[in-house]
């Protein structure tokens, strides 16, 4: 007999909470149409903290809505917030990673040597691996390895609150195992909520970590000008230059990426939403016409949450610096430049400009 399948969400953020109403929803009537083939509840894994006196996890579990992270949207009654992750993942057989890139290690430390045998995972995981020493990885070979599981990703132009109110949206499940990519198809699907199934977990990936870095690009763009002027030659030109980056990038770091994945809601569908309404490009935005820091920034306007572009371009930058590459990534490089070595966002657009030409 096939054991039930259970499924637990690792993360309840802002984009967390947002994918929990399509899976409890998908999984309520999975369960109650499969001759118990399904388990109908979905435990999310919630980093407990206060809100107004009361316990994160109590909200959700009698409101129903996570209020810090998506206020204003209803949770279905299936999605139970835990705040013990072993708790949460227990007998688990599909997990859904979405944490910040930045605690995955301590993540699959904890989880390592408690998931059933033949547990999957989808991994919604923007960023990379980066530890002193060792080679960069992707987020899912970090979590492969560390789990011994086979690991689906999925990414895509997905502004979380859009999709928390049902707006159409596209994304791209890069999968190696077919059946299991099938299988995430079946919870995260929707009407509105399309998925796209490509053979090509690297080339995803990447899209969904690179496009980051160009999206605090774009920000920068529009902070250099005042509101009512017009920057639309201007950041398509950077949104084009760093889709053509993203690609150089990916086919030197893996080798094996499909062009197509480019043209996917992951790749170019991604880099236009990121571009005019991701934190990245917000916050960045903001960077240029104020005095503070892009940490201060983050603190104060992301309630809680991560800004991932800078800390990619970090890992990027020292990657093609090592590879003797940073002149066929001048926005990358630039990016990186402004947020760690103090350049001035003013130059940013001379620093990716073509030389002059020679007479």
């Amino acid at each position: 007999m096939a054991r039930q399948e259970r499924v637990c969400l690792v993360g309840s953020g802002n984009w967390g909470s947002s994918i929990s109403k399509i899976v409890g929803t998908n999984v309520s009537r999975l369960a109650k149409s499969s001759n118990n083939k399904w388990a109908e509840r979905v435990n999310m894994w919630v980093h407990q903290e206060e809100v107004d006196g009361k316990n994160l996890t109590d909200i959700i579990n009698t409101q129903h809505e996570n209020v810090k992270y998506l206020p204003g949207v209803k949770l279905p009654d299936n999605v139970y917030a835990e705040p013990d992750l072993l708790k949460a993942a227990k007998d688990a057989t599909l997990l859904i990673f979405v944490v910040p890139h930045q605690f995955i290690d301590k993540t699959c430390a904890q989880l390592k040597g408690h998931l059933p045998e033949g547990a999957r995972v989808l991994s919604l995981i923007k960023g990379f691996y980066s530890e002193e020493g060792s080679p960069l990885q992707l987020i899912s070979d970090k979590i492969r390895k560390s789990l011994d599981l086979d690991v689906t990703v999925l990414m895509g132009a997905n502004i979380a609150t859009d999709v928390a109110k049902e707006k159409f949206s596209e994304t791209t499940i890069g999968f190696r195992d077919a059946g299991n990519a099938a299988r995430w198809k079946q919870i995260i699907e929707t009407p509105y909520f399309r998925v796209n199934l490509i053979n090509d977990v690297p080339g995803v990936e990447l899209c969904g970590a690179l496009k980051n870095v160009v999206a605090v690009a774009a920000g920068f763009v529009d902070g250099l000008f005042p509101d009512d002027e017009s920057t639309d030659n201007t950041k398509a030109a950077v949104m084009r230059l760093g889709l053509l980056e993203m690609r150089t990038f990916s086919r030197m770091y893996s080798g094996n990426v499909r062009d197509e994945t480019f043209v996917e809601s992951c790749g170019l569908g991604d880099v236009i939403a990121s571009c005019y309404g991701g934190r990245n490009y917000k916050l960045s935005k903001k960077f240029v016409r104020s005095d503070k820091s892009l940490e201060q920034l983050e603190k104060e306007e992301l309630n809680g949450q991560k800004l991932q572009g800078p800390d990619t371009a970090k890992v990027v930058y020292e990657w093609i610096d090592k590879h003797q590459a940073t002149d066929r990534f001048p926005i990358m490089t630039s990016v990186y430049r402004i947020c760690f070595e103090g350049r001035d966002p003013k130059k940013f657009l001379s620093d990716i400009a073509p030389a002059e030409p020679q007479a």
